[in-house]
């Protein structure tokens, strides 16, 4: 029997894989239309015109019609319009999850582990005597017998407590956490945006949150004038304003939000790209001051961080600029919170941010 070889070709994409890849272009396009679907499907319709996205076999009204019977998008009942639903706003965090995750060289395990074992539900392979509280499921049962073998030996079999041993397990702690995303108009200054990935960033964390860790806790923070808490419904669709850089007042209502938590390990992850440059004043005006580092409002923006260290408030900044400007306060901020302080670039803001959250080892009573 002869057999015959010919060059290999990659295997075109599925229709079902197909139909996944675009789910996921039009999520982040959701993002960068502030939720307008309407708007989302004409930039599809744009990029099949430029690039043949679509086939005979999954046309565009294939795709809507798809979206609707998923149910991430609806139709409003008065207007007609389309509009996204809360199981697609759940799709558009699980493809920021997804792609944030796969952009990391390692894939981060554990649950909040510390270096301190304790109670928890992470065993390890170490053993030790019982104690009264241990959870019996932990109960090493080959060095439990193997014990009571030689103390009494097979004749004189007997069981007890000194013979227990239960495996040890990690301490695992819960979290409070808020997310500060800056909104200010440098955010998308100069062509480039910042915002988009930062909402992405949040988005992933959020969802990570749901599903991983439901008992921790997060908060979403707009700063830019002012400050203000959204609900992860909204995160997608916020957008940048004309905004300075209110650092301070982040800070201040990410304190008072944490206060409240009562959670043991409390933190901050502020995303910037600007020095502070606002400030409210004591009759509620705002003191604005774009230019180099205003030593009025820099003073009163390290006092806030100072609150936070003084309330076991670990700040971690992303700086997603090199403003020299910018770079000098984030390290002022953090000798004066003993915080932690990264330059991520876009590209790898998720990696940084969900690496330090998922391995947030140490307590913040430590600091």
């Amino acid at each position: 029997m002869r057999i015959s070889y010919s060059r290999w070709v990659a295997q075109a994409e599925t229709r079902q894989e197909r139909m996944e890849n675009l789910i996921s272009l039009f999520s982040q396009l959701l993002m960068q239309t502030g939720g307008d679907v309407r708007e989302a499907i004409d930039w599809l319709e744009e990029l099949d015109r430029e690039h043949d996205i679509f086939t005979a076999d999954l046309t565009m009204q294939d795709f809507v019609d798809e979206l609707k019977k998923r149910g991430f998008i609806a139709e409003d009942r008065e207007s007609g319009a389309l509009e996204v639903t809360s199981k697609g706003n759940q799709r558009i965090r699980q493809d920021a999850l997804q792609d944030v995750f796969s952009s990391l060289k390692k894939s981060p395990d554990g649950m909040h582990d510390t270096p301190h074992s304790g109670n928890g539900v992470e065993r390890t392979s170490e053993t030790k005597k019982y104690r009264f509280g241990d959870s019996v499921a932990n109960i090493d049962m080959t060095s439990t017998l193997r014990n009571a073998y030689a103390r009494g030996g097979i004749e004189g079999f007997s069981l007890e407590e000194e013979d227990v041993e239960v495996y040890e397990t990690e301490h695992q702690t819960s979290a409070a956490t808020v997310l500060m995303l800056d909104i200010s108009h440098s955010m998308i200054l100069y062509g480039e945006d910042r915002i988009t990935p930062a909402k992405q960033i949040a988005l992933a964390l959020a969802e990570l949150i749901l599903t991983r860790y439901p008992k921790d806790r997060l908060h979403i923070l707009l700063f830019g004038d002012d400050a203000v808490e959204v609900g992860i419904k909204d995160l997608p669709f916020v957008s940048v304003g004309p905004f300075h850089t209110n650092t301070r007042e982040g800070l201040r209502l990410a304190r008072s939000l944490l206060r409240r938590a009562g959670n043991a390990n409390k933190q901050i992850f502020m995303v910037t790209d600007g020095k502070p440059s606002a400030i409210f004043e004591d009759d509620g005006r705002l003191y604005k001051n774009s230019f180099g580092l205003d030593l009025r409002i820099v003073n009163k923006t390290l006092d806030e961080a100072m609150a936070c260290r003084r309330e076991q408030i670990a700040i971690s900044t992303f700086m997603v600029a090199r403003d020299p400007a910018l770079v000098e306060f984030v390290e002022e901020m953090t000798k004066a919170n003993k915080g932690r302080a990264y330059f991520t670039g876009l590209g790898r803001l998720g990696e940084f941010v969900l690496v330090d959250y998922i391995r947030n080892r140490k307590k913040t009573g430590n600091l």
